[in-house]
């Protein structure tokens, strides 16, 4: 994975791993602690978003805490997994992790895009620097679980060769289930 990405001024033909081209800057994707202040801020508006949007109300704090603790994002470190966070003009509006499954395995998960960056290539470059981490984890394939009513994240993995596949856990809020092979 790239840990210099750097912001582009000038478009490109192609970018660097872990950028994405938004016209006359890029996305910057790097490996990131998952309890820096961005890092922690990301993975809260996440956490915030997926709820709510399963409640069909806003979460509260004390729902975040509670969901967060719940679900620990501990195994998104080296050498199990891997965080990175995403920035558009060097504000932190993007974040993602994997963690092997096993040995040739990994998965995607807490992908996000702060709503007011989606649609300026930030679930590109994230899927781009995972699945590159995936590789140097020496995992061939990548697989994730998601949700119905997440319909933006299933368009984002069907656009970049992610192919659903019969469930491979039993999650308790999977209902979609994705593979792409990495090698």
């Amino acid at each position: 994975m790239t840990n210099n990405a750097t912001l582009a001024t000038a478009p490109s033909t192609t970018p660097p791993p872990g950028t994405a081209e938004t016209g006359a800057t890029a996305w910057a994707v790097v490996p990131e602690l998952i309890d820096t202040p961005d890092a922690i801020t990301l993975r809260r508006a996440y956490y915030a978003e997926v709820a709510g949007r399963y409640w069909k109300r806003p979460a509260t704090e004390a729902e975040i805490d509670r969901g967060l603790a719940d679900d620990p994002d501990d195994g998104l470190v080296p050498p199990t997994g891997r965080f990175v966070v995403g920035r558009l003009a060097g504000e932190a509006l993007a974040c993602g992790g994997i963690w092997l499954l096993d040995p040739r395995t990994v998965e995607l998960t807490r992908v996000y895009v702060d709503p007011r960056a989606r649609g300026t290539g930030g679930g590109a470059a994230l899927l781009a620097a995972l699945e590159e981490a995936g590789r140097a984890l020496g995992a061939e394939r990548v697989r994730l679980d998601t949700r119905s009513d997440l319909v933006e994240a299933r368009a984002l993995y069907a656009r970049h060769g992610y192919r659903e596949i019969p469930a491979y856990n039993s999650g308790p809020y999977a209902e979609h289930w994705f593979e792409k092979p990495l090698v």
